[in-house]
This record gives C-alpha cells, sequence and structure tokens, in this order.
C-alpha cells in the first residue's frame, strides 16, 4: 500500500473518494442516489409487501408502526414515482403545412391557426446556442451572443444559428423553429410591408443525406400494416406452426405412453407399445438442439410454403468485436444524441433503448423511434424484450425486412437480464435466465427470421443473490445461433447492491471456450459488464478476466468521456469547461434530433437535465488523492477547482435547470423538471421551473 493509499484509509471510511484536504467541505459522506431504489422495487418479499406498510417495504407489521432507520434513509433516497413531462404549447397553434410554406388541404375546417403574422407576433424571442469560445469557468459561464433583429419582425434574431438548418441545409420546423432567424430572410413588398421566406442550402442538403440525415425511419405505410396486423411474416408464421406441431407431438406421445393399446392373442394379453414418431433430439430440459449448424425441428420446414430459405449459421456476418468499447442500451437516458455523444468521444459499438415486442407489432411510434441511428455510428444494434417467441420472431422478422437490407442494423440484442419488476413479471428481461427452454425457442426463431444479421444477447448471471446459473444457458447459446453475448456480473436481484462477479464472468467465458472447442463451434465475441470506470478498470478486466470488450452502462452515464479514456489508454483529468462544451454538444445533438420548435427544445432540455442527473456524480480525479477512482465510492462534500466545477457537481435538480438554459433559453413557466431520484429533488416543483 502506498503512503498516499495508507493516508488516505485512515482519513475517510470505506467506500468514501478519497477527496484532497483543500477541496474538502465536509468528511461526512454525501448521500447519492439509490440506483436500485429509483428503479422501483425488485425485492420479492416488498414487491408483494401489504398495501398497509407505511413505505412499501418488507417486513412485519402495520401502517402504525414507524419506519426503521435504514427503511427512512432508502425511502428518502428513492424514487419520484408518476413523474410526467408535459409538453409546452404556443400561444398560437400555427398549422405544419403553413408553416412549411405549403397548402392546407383541410382549408378553414383545419383546427390549427392559419394566421402566419398572428403567430410570429405571438413568437417569444429566437434562441441562440452560444459558441464554445463565449463558455468560461466563472459566472455567468456563458457570455451572451449580440443579436440583430428587425423591427418588422421583433421575434428574429438575424444572427442566431440554427442547429437543423446548419446541419442538414434545411429546417423542417420552418416558421416554427426556435432559431428562426437563422434559415429566412426579409422580403421587402410594397409599401412597408414584408415578408419572410424560408432558405434552403441545397448543396449542404445533398451532402446532409449521407452524413447527418437520421437513418431506420419506417414507412408510414409499413407502420400502418403493423398495426393492422397486415405486414406479412412468412418465416415467423413458419416457425410458429413448427412449434405448435411438435407440441402437438409432444401430447399425442404422452396421451399414447399414457393409455397404451391391450389386444388378443390367442389366450394371451399383448399390451402393445405405441408406435414412435422421429423427434428432434432434446436436452435434459426438453430445448430443441442445434444440429451441427442447422436447427433440428420434428417439423420439416421443407415441406412448407416459405419463401425465404433461413441462413445457416456460417452465412451469419461474424462480429469481429475484439477490444472494441460498447456502450450499453439504457432505458430513458440512451436515446439518439446520447449515444452520437459517446460515439464522438470514442464509443464503438452502441445499441438503441430496449424496445418492447409487443408495442412494436401494436405500431406504436414512440417504440419504433427507438430504432433510428445516426451516420456516426458505425456499429448499431436494436434491443428487444419479450416473453413469447411468436412475438419476438415476428417482430425481429419485420426489423429485418425494413432496415436489414439498407444496412442499416447491424444485430439486434435479447434483453435476458432487465431486472426491473414490470418487465420480469411479464416473463420477460431475465426472467428468461429461468425458462431456457422457452429462451431457446426464442433464439433459433429469431436467428431464422434475421437472415444473415447476427443475434446477440445480454444476460445476468441469475435470478436470485447467491444463485449464479447463466453459465448453462451461456454453454449453449452458441447451438441457438447467438453470435455474441455480454454478461453483466449482478443476479436480478442483487441489481447495483453489491460489487460484479467478475470472477464468474471469467468461469463463464472459459466454459464456453471450452464447449466451442470441444464441438467445434465458431469463436464468438463475448463481453463483461459491471462497475468500469476507467481505462484501467477497461484493460484489467480484458486481460485478466478474458473477455473481448466491455460494455458500459452507469460509468458512461457519469462520464460519457470514459470512451476518450479507452481509447487513448490514459485517465482524463477532464476540466470543467470541457464539461461545459460536451453539454453544450449534446443540446446540439438533441435539437437535431427532437426538433427546433418549442415541443423540441423542452423535450431536449428534459433529457439533458436527465443526463446531468448522472453527470453530477463524477468527482475530478485532479481533486482525488487516489487513483483510478471507482464508481461505487461516495464523495464527502467537496468544492471544484473553479466556480463552474462546483456548479457541475451541484446535485440540486434546479442547479441542473439553469445548466440547460445557458443552451435552451429561460425553461417555461409552465415547465418542470422532476428528478429521477428524492435525494435531488429540492423545494417545491414549482421552484425547478
Amino acid at each position: 500500500m502506498s503512503d498516499a493509499t495508507a493516508q488516505s484509509s485512515t482519513r475517510f471510511p470505506p467506500g468514501t473518494a478519497p477527496i484532497k484536504a483543500e477541496y474538502l467541505i465536509s468528511f461526512e459522506p454525501c448521500a447519492i442516489p439509490d440506483d436500485d431504489a429509483a428503479e422501483g422495487s425488485t425485492n420479492p418479499i416488498s414487491s408483494t409487501a401489504p398495501t398497509s406498510l407505511p413505505s412499501g417495504e418488507g417486513g412485519g407489521g402495520g401502517g402504525g408502526k414507524k419506519l426503521s432507520k435504514r427503511n427512512k434513509k432508502k425511502k428518502e433516497r428513492g424514487q419520484n414515482k408518476g413523474r410526467r413531462f408535459q409538453k409546452v404549447r404556443e400561444d398560437v397553434d400555427l398549422c405544419w403545412r403553413i408553416a412549411r410554406g405549403t397548402v392546407c388541404e383541410f382549408g378553414e375546417n383545419c383546427r390549427q391557426s392559419h394566421d402566419v403574422p398572428a403567430y410570429l407576433s405571438s413568437k417569444p424571442q429566437d434562441l441562440s446556442i452560444p459558441p464554445i469560445s463565449s463558455l468560461s469557468i466563472s459566472p455567468p459561464f456563458v457570455e451572451p451572443t449580440p443579436s440583430r433583429t428587425d423591427t418588422r419582425h421583433p421575434s428574429l434574431d438575424l444572427n442566431t444559428i440554427c442547429p437543423v438548418f446548419a446541419a442538414l441545409g434545411e429546417c423542417r420546423y420552418a416558421l416554427k423553429c426556435r432559431f428562426l432567424g437563422g434559415h429566412v430572410k426579409v422580403v421587402e413588398k410594397e409599401g412597408s410591408a414584408s415578408e419572410l421566406e424560408l432558405v434552403v442550402d441545397e448543396e449542404k442538403r445533398a451532402r446532409a443525406v449521407s452524413t447527418e440525415e437520421e437513418i431506420n425511419k419506417v414507412d408510414g405505410e409499413a407502420l400502418k400494416k403493423v398495426r393492422t396486423k397486415k405486414y406479412p411474416t412468412p418465416i415467423a408464421d413458419a416457425y410458429t406452426k413448427e412449434l405448435q406441431a411438435t407440441a402437438d407431438s409432444k401430447e399425442r406421445d404422452a396421451q399414447n405412453k399414457a393409455k397404451p393399446s391391450v389386444m388378443e392373442d390367442g389366450d394371451a394379453v399383448v399390451i402393445a407399445e405405441p408406435e414412435q414418431e422421429d423427434q428432434p433430439p432434446v436436452d435434459a430440459e426438453g430445448d430443441v438442439l442445434m444440429k451441427g449448424k442447422e436447427a433440428v425441428h420434428a417439423y420439416d420446414p421443407s415441406q412448407a410454403d416459405t419463401p425465404d430459405v433461413r441462413a445457416r449459421f456460417e452465412e451469419k456476418k461474424r462480429l469481429r468485436w475484439e477490444g472494441k468499447s460498447y456502450l450499453a442500451p439504457l432505458t430513458t437516458t440512451g436515446n439518439l444524441p446520447f449515444r452520437r455523444l459517446c460515439v464522438s468521444l470514442g464509443a464503438d459499438i452502441t445499441c438503441g433503448e430496449m424496445g418492447l415486442a409487443l408495442s412494436f407489432l401494436q405500431g406504436s411510434k414512440e417504440e419504433w423511434s427507438l430504432v433510428r441511428r445516426h451516420p456516426d455510428e458505425k456499429i448499431f444494434g436494436v434491443q428487444l424484450a419479450g416473453s413469447k417467441p411468436n412475438l419476438l420472431v415476428s417482430t425481429t422478422e419485420i426489423l429485418a425486412r425494413e432496415f436489414g437490407s439498407s444496412g442499416g442494423l447491424d444485430f439486434v440484442d435479447l434483453n435476458c437480464g432487465c431486472p426491473v419488476d414490470l418487465v420480469f413479471k411479464q416473463g420477460s428481461g431475465s426472467a428468461l435466465l429461468d425458462t431456457p427452454a422457452r429462451l431457446g425457442k426464442i433464439l433459433v426463431g429469431m436467428n431464422r427470421a434475421l437472415g444473415e444479421i447476427p443475434l446477440t444477447i445480454k444476460l445476468r448471471t441469475g435470478v436470485k443473490e447467491g444463485k449464479n446459473t447463466v453459465h448453462r444457458i451461456m454453454e449453449r447459446a452458441s447451438r441457438w445461433g447467438v453470435s455474441s453475448m455480454t454478461l453483466h456480473g449482478r443476479t436480478r436481484q442483487q441489481r447495483y447492491s453489491k460489487l460484479a462477479d467478475w470472477d464468474y464472468i471469467k468461469q463463464c467465458v472459459d466454459q464456453v471456450r471450452a464447449k466451442e472447442k470441444d464441438e467445434d463451434l465458431p469463436r464468438i465475441p463475448i463481453f463483461g459488464n459491471g462497475d468500469v470506470f476507467s481505462a484501467q478498470d477497461y484493460y484489467s478486466r480484458v486481460d485478466r478476466y478474458g473477455v473481448d470488450g466491455v460494455m458500459i452502462g452507469r460509468g458512461a452515464l457519469i462520464k460519457p468521456w470514459i470512451f476518450t479514456e479507452i481509447a487513448e489508454k490514459r485517465e482524463w483529468d477532464i476540466s470543467s469547461r470541457e464539461r461545459l462544451e460536451l453539454i453544450r454538444r449534446y443540446a446540439d445533438y438533441g435539437l437535431n434530433h427532437f426538433g427546433s420548435d418549442t415541443a423540441g427544445v423542452n423535450t431536449t432540455r428534459r433529457y439533458l437535465c436527465e443526463a446531468l442527473s448522472f453527470q453530477y456524480r463524477y468527482v475530478p480525479i485532479g481533486l482525488l488523492e487516489v487513483l483510478p477512482p471507482r464508481i461505487n465510492d461516495r464523495p464527502p462534500a467537496f468544492r471544484g477547482r473553479d466556480e463552474l466545477e462546483t456548479l457541475l457537481a451541484s446535485g440540486d435538480s434546479r442547479d441542473w435547470v439553469k445548466i440547460s438554459e445557458m443552451f435552451l433559453g429561460p425553461a417555461p413557466e409552465s415547465w418542470s423538471f422532476t428528478p429521477k431520484h428524492k435525494s435531488n429533488t429540492y423545494g417545491s416543483e414549482e421552484a425547478q421551473g
């Protein structure tokens, strides 16, 4: 142990970030958000506790009993339930067709306004994203940009730059854009009248088609067919028939075995065993196995009327992911703007937020928006969750047909690790770990529907604490057609309560590699996941535990620049101004994705505040006595090396809104942000507007 480490250990209790003395405000560790409580209870006791319990926690006693000290703290650190994020509407709701300069087919019957002058007169002042050169480490942190107005159109700022127009050469939000002055010109008319004419940069628009335009946009007609159940899924239909035929055959066998036929042969009574039909090979749990490189089933698919021949495993695109960094699929926070930010900082592989197969098949626009991809994302996949083979295989087939041929989809991932009650109780996510027979059927079917597109899975070590079981599934995954696996080193029940079990991850990797060698199966990439928070963490895991790379979740949320550290093999003592530049970049990406109109600006504001609800937890490494930093260490109260660094470390959600206002303008009075964690809520909801 070094002198610095020894000194630090005597000054701080275990699990406390070792802040240098000159930056300390208090030795008492700060309360940090409880990541488990914020996701909702998954404890089997607490989730079924009587409603009379005051906190929803497990344990004896009725509503009159006082909470234990531990439960009080857990409740205070828990989730703000029932969060609602309302849309902010404009005073005059201008028709989109009129805003874009086209004709509205509804005419006078349109529910929206067609009065452009009235709309422009009520429109608030244009916004302006400050240039990087205007950022400072001292208040007000952002120097205001000089504006240039037109007396006839006072809401316009002719000096502003529209982020959408700057990227695409055209702003699809037209007159409704909050950066309107950046893509209009004032055209003089007779007398003192004038009109606004939208500007289009044809050269930039042509270039943007391949460099900036988001891809994987589902066609409206296709979405209508999905919603009305008219989208053809012949592969899924044929596979469902196979499963049904196999189930019927097993049922007949069971009935025949239960009721053997009895015949008389002279004076003797002969009990005749029923003839056995040829059955597919199954393992001890009844799973259909892969024979060589092909799936074997009781139902012969060659006799079915199927237009497509399924791809054999060797026809799959091989994944060469060794040594790559992988941004985990993150619900809510792992949206396209955040993924773009991480890619710009060095992330190699990205995956969209988890989507529910049932919602995809219901034609949910929100669910289908999760497959959107930016051209910057070099290796991109979609993650699905579900519990029924027919739903997952059908969804997979539609995804492959819509985006496979265009190259918009590099892989599809099946979520076998989500611990959230809502998902688990439906038999999805980590619940699949306890139903390997069903999981095998799902994977074989999805693999067939995907054609040459690889299928991957994300797993946890098991369901119950102390019972690691996933090695049994991982050994068989290749036979089910899986092209890559990621293992999070915790059980579903553990959530984040303990450190990830990397020794068990290594055990699983070793067993899979031995199985591949014994059965002459192709080697597939295996990624580990859990508690990686620095370049040193990343490379030590790869070297010591045999994984091909590491998937990073919480570490990327707290410090997205971890991907730069990994790529450059260094720890980055990032300055507060550099962090503010990244926040500005996120705002720019958000406006391009969510929109530069009033609704898009405040959606961007909401997700920027969600991102800041993790990033404030970063402790600058220049303030630490011992490196590398550890993700689960709680910092004592500290001040930064400058005023901006101190502000960025604030856990007060009102400060996150103030930071958003530096780039997105003042938050409307009707807008508020409710943080995910109770520990970040200060004052009334109105105070956060």
